[in-house]
């Protein structure tokens, strides 16, 4: 997030897409209704499906599946149109502004609706809404992220903040909700194939120099695989061996039919985890390793924030920390670490990553939390991003043309279904789906289904249904509602006996290498 969760109560205008929070992030929901109802912030939902912040929204847009980039432009023409935009600002912050202008030119609200579906003037409206607010944020999620065009969906909504002058200023900003606790923490110490902990590039020279002088030993220039290069080299005989902590692929991954087959080619699977997943069953060794609550540490939340894990409970039988699993490992293999507590690692991290340079145990357990970057210790951390300048210096306008998703309805499949989350489970159920109380309250796998839909197919409220897509095929329980718009169904992904992503595209954005898992086309059977 370029913003802090707490610029919610300052903001004058939020504008929620590809986010369904109430059921993933209930907390940061509560304050957006208490923003609206308390204080008269306005909402904008732009979401095909009737979420519940929809019910507190002064506005709800529903367009197609996969068309996010032609109402952003929609929007953006609109507000160029009107000179609704921040002249100023663009002037003074920004470049490439005109190659946006041209191209947006052409996406008039009766062509946006064309493609989207959204009226003229809903459009319009929401355009008006953004630009006039004083501070206007926009939230996002895998709603926006998780498609075949993913990176073009969030490089515009960025030209939609900068249009209107809302990012470096407080209430405003781009601010995506990560997915899963410490997603945010995983990325910034490097847990991505291109670059080291504080996002610095592994085929820059003087980077690799300083962790080569650091570790005492040589390191990589070469740019790593992302999950589903890793997958395909499995299948290619290129990738022996493949060491897992904490993910559940066999239910979380799209194409699950081809995932399994390739977990079957792959000679060496070693899987790191609390319980015993599906994954986990198919692996070599098991490594148990602990939950939250049972070890000592930092997790980096969703606005930046550093904060501490104390341990509360000691870990049953021979579960071990991940980062004492890990520092034993290396020893074995001939590198010891030296590592003798979270707190040394921390330390180095300050060390060598110059957005946590301030970061420290103390510091954290004074101030509850820091939020990067945090360059030196006695820097407070930084609230929101961008507030002078830039990383780069200017910020960048892409111009970017709406492109549709890969896989559309037809005669042979004619529904589009989209996959996430319900509030009462959790991504792969690991943890959720062994409470009793949650499966109680929602035990099974359902597909919401339009009253218009159901009624096409003869499909009745809770009658047994059969999904299928050109992957394969799932049975779930029906579920008639409006929340699904006609020709649209949604299937939470949680459950293994009703796996969704057996259903699931698995084209991938050129760019950040994540799977369409919101747009596919399916067929459904009584």
């Amino acid at each position: 997030m370029t913003n802090s969760i707490a610029e919610i109560d300052v903001t004058d205008l939020m504008l929620l897409t590809g986010t369904n929070t109430t059921e993933n992030h209930p907390i940061i929901a509560s304050r957006m209704k208490r923003a609206v109802t308390q204080r008269g912030a306005k909402l904008i939902v732009i979401d095909p499906r009737a979420i519940d912040m929809a019910r507190y929204a002064d506005l709800h847009l529903r367009p197609k599946p996969g068309t996010d980039v032609a109402w952003i432009n929609g929007l953006m023409h609109v507000i160029i149109k009107e000179e609704l935009y921040d002249k100023e600002y663009i002037d003074q912050r920004t470049e490439d502004f005109d190659k946006v202008k041209g191209l947006v030119d052409k996406y008039v609200p009766e062509y946006v609706e064309e493609i989207t579906g959204i009226p003229e003037d809903k459009l319009i409206e929401a355009a008006r809404l953004y630009a006039q607010a004083g501070r206007a944020s926009i939230y996002y999620a895998m709603g926006i992220t998780q498609h075949s065009n993913g990176t073009d969906n969030v490089k515009s909504l960025a030209n939609l903040a900068m249009l209107c002058g809302n990012v470096g200023i407080e209430g405003g900003g781009i601010n995506p909700l990560r997915g899963q606790n410490n997603v945010q923490g995983a990325c910034d110490m490097g847990c991505l194939p291109n670059v080291y902990p504080g996002y610095q590039r592994v085929d820059d020279d003087s980077i690799t120099t300083k962790f080569k002088n650091a570790w005492d030993k040589q390191v990589s220039k070469d740019v790593g695989l992302t999950i589903m290069d890793m997958f395909k080299g499995i299948d290619e005989g290129r990738v022996k061996a493949l060491y897992i902590m904490g993910e559940n692929p066999l239910i979380s991954d799209p194409d699950l039919g081809h995932v399994e087959k390739t977990f079957e080619n792959v000679e060496f699977l070693v899987v790191q985890d609390i319980f015993m997943t599906e994954t986990a069953k198919m692996a070599h060794v098991v490594l148990p390793s602990t939950s939250f609550a049972e070890k000592e540490g930092t997790f980096t939340n969703t606005e930046r924030r550093i904060q501490r894990v104390r341990k509360a409970v000691d870990a049953p039988g021979e579960a071990r920390e991940d980062w004492q699993i890990i520092a034993e490992l290396s020893r074995r293999m001939g590198y010891d670490m030296g590592f003798s507590s979270p707190r040394e690692i921390l330390n180095e991290i300050a060390e060598l990553t110059p957005s946590y340079s301030g970061i420290s145990f103390e510091r954290i357990d004074k101030d509850g939390g820091l939020q990067w970057p945090c360059p030196t210790d006695t820097h407070p951390g930084t609230k929101f991003l961008h507030e002078l300048m830039f990383v780069r210096g200017k910020g960048l306008f892409h111009a970017i043309e709406h492109t549709p998703a890969a896989e559309l309805p037809d005669s042979e499949y004619p529904l589009i279904l989209s996959t996430g989350r319900v509030l009462e489970q959790f991504h792969t159920g690991t943890m959720t789906r062994r409470s009793k109380g949650l499966n109680e309250i929602y035990p099974e796998a359902v597909i919401e289904i339009n009253p218009a839909d159901a009624e096409k197919h003869n499909i009745s409220d809770s009658d047994k249904i059969t999904v299928t897509s050109r992957r394969g095929s799932i049975q779930v329980t029906a579920r008639i509602t409006s929340r699904s718009p006609e020709g649209v169904v949604f299937i939470p992904f949680h459950f293994a006996e009703a796996a969704a992503n057996r259903l699931t595209n698995a084209v991938l954005d050129p760019i950040a290498k994540i799977p369409e898992y919101k747009v596919c086309a399916v067929r459904v059977e009584k």
